[in-house]
């Protein structure tokens, strides 16, 4: 019995390579168990975080509680290549102890030159073009963004790291980046797109009637038509005209449902009428971007002479 207590005290404290592969077993598994401890309870406070920031109505703080949401997603990673890194170090002390550290220095060595020459490079690659984004806050965890140079990448973001990002497309698809690989990114301000529908009357309420009842055969779903269309007052226009305009908000993508299908809908609806007079519509309906932000930039971009 002796004899084996000594045996196994002298295979943990002695130097060898069974003793090196289990404190490696060891440690590996240490580190899994503890970093996805850590990761779940992360992922839990963000759970919490975007429950928050989809029920909030404020803008102001939405963005900040998808900033909230992005770092926490961040430290996902960070707190996992803490963990790897303590873990890492204590097996290094277990491994090699002073009296060996000549050939474990060595060994080491050209370890960490293969690696870092295969692996490491393109990882700090992805870290430093994440850093960058999110510092100079490109985009947080709940916006749709478009990638470049990519033709048909986009969605929205679910999670964000310093080595990549995951988007969720419109169709279901979960899309994986390496953040190196993101050249530029186009971010949809709210998550839609407003777009607006001028169309011109001579019988006011009539027109803003027919309008009504189109603009209710319009699909409202979050990957559809985000909130009912909304239709404007009639504005006199001059020479017995009236101009109605209706305003509603899609999902990036989805444009089509106010370009097209509400826009045809509205021309249908005098196909059959030859007399320009007796038509409800006079023009075809005016299908434009309505982004009240962009308006406001542009006005301030555009200067145009008053007295021209």
């Amino acid at each position: 019995m002796d004899t084996v207590s000594t045996d196994i005290i002298e295979f943990f404290s002695e130097p060898n390579a069974f003793r090196s592969v289990l404190i490696l077993v060891i440690c590996i598994i240490v580190a899994y168990i503890l970093s996805k401890f850590l990761a779940d309870f992360i992922i839990k406070i963000a759970q919490k975080v975007s429950v928050r920031s989809d029920d909030e109505t404020n803008e102001e703080r939405l963005i900040k509680l998808r900033q909230v949401e992005t770092y926490l997603s961040v430290s996902i990673a960070v707190v996992r290549a803490l963990v790897v890194a303590v873990v890492a170090y204590v097996a290094w002390m277990l491994i090699s102890p002073v009296a060996s550290s000549g050939a474990a220095a060595i060994g080491a060595s050209a370890f960490f030159i293969v690696f870092a020459g295969q692996t490491l490079g393109m990882i700090l690659r992805d870290v430093t073009a994440g850093a960058i984004m999110i510092i100079e806050q490109w985009f947080n965890v709940g916006d749709f963004i478009k990638v470049e140079p990519f033709i048909d990448v986009s969605g929205v973001v679910e999670r964000l790291t310093l080595r990549s990002t995951k988007l969720r497309s419109l169709n279901g698809e979960i899309i994986w980046i390496h953040n190196q690989q993101i050249q530029a990114a186009h971010v949809t301000p709210r998550g839609v797109r407003t777009l607006a529908v001028d169309v011109f009357v001579r019988d006011k309420d009539k027109g803003l009637r027919t309008l009504k009842e189109l603009a209710k055969a319009v699909p409202v779903s979050p990957t559809m038509l985000a909130t009912p269309l909304k239709v404007s007052k009639p504005e006199e226009w001059g020479g017995g005209l009236w101009r109605i305009t209706a305003v509603g908000q899609t999902a990036p993508g989805r444009e089509w449902l106010i370009e097209k299908f509400f826009v045809n809908a509205i021309v249908d609806v005098d196909s059959t009428v030859r007399n320009k007079m007796n038509r409800i519509f006079v023009y075809e309906p005016i299908a434009r971007y309505a982004d009240p932000v962009a308006d406001m930039k542009f006005k301030r971009a555009v200067r145009a002479n008053k007295n021209q």
